[in-house]
Formats: C-alpha cells, structure tokens, sequence
C-alpha cells in the first residue's frame, strides 16, 4: 500500500485515548502494532511528542499501530487530522515515516517548542510500566 492511504499513531490517536474519535470514522481496522525509528516525549501537557529519524539506532524507537484509512474518505481524513495535530501548542506537521517491518505511513512529528522529557520504552501507552 501506499503511504498515503496508511498512518503510523504513537499517542493520543490511538484506540482509547482521547483523540481517537478523530481517526476512528476513518480506519479500515483495529490497525497493526508497528515500530518506527526516533523518540518518543512526553511533553507533560497530556499528550506525547515524537521525533522521527532514520539515523537512530534500533534503541531509539517510537511504538504505535499503523492503520489503513478508507479510500473513499481519505482527503477528509486527512484534512481532520492535520487540524487536530496542528492545533497543539508546538504544532505537529504530518510526515513520512517508515516501520521496521517496511510499511510506509503518515506520522505526525512535533514541531517544537515545549520542554520533552524521553519516554524509555517508545511507548505512550506503557510509559508508567518503564523503568
């Protein structure tokens, strides 16, 4: 598939968390787990931050579920999501990322400003099981 009919979430728009409802209307399923290179944030305001970067080592990951959105309704998909994300302090600008398994997806990266504290572990959903 092509990236842009697939989108890599790490955080708030994953199934159960508070922004969720913004992706639901528009994914095929319950998505698939994936891992992408660069780090994950927790930015301290409810809600994480990630950086993506293909020169990270295998170490410095970002956990999250990449899901298939439907065709016939991905210009609005992705029209909502850009203004979700861009609506956060810092702002988030979609980008393409590649999985370790080779999917290719639209990711949201944060663009900067607040103080970032790393997640060990790349995981938003298992940030307080950490060590």
């Amino acid at each position: 598939m092509h990236t842009e009919t697939r989108l890599f979430a790490y955080g708030t728009l994953l199934p159960g968390e508070p922004r969720w409802q913004f992706l639901a209307p528009y994914v095929v399923d319950e998505g698939t787990p994936a891992v992408v290179r660069g780090t994950l944030y927790d930015t301290g305001e409810g809600y994480p931050a990630a950086m993506f970067n293909t020169d990270s080592t295998e170490h410095e990951i970002v956990k999250g579920r990449v899901f298939v959105l439907r065709g016939e309704s991905l210009d609005e998909a992705i029209a909502v999501l850009d203004d979700v994300e861009g609506a956060v302090e810092g702002g988030y600008a979609r980008v393409r990322v590649t999985t370790f398994d080779g999917d290719e997806a639209w990711a949201y990266q944060y663009g900067g400003g607040l103080a970032l504290e790393p997640i060990v572990g790349g995981s938003w959903i298992n940030r307080f099981d950490a060590p």
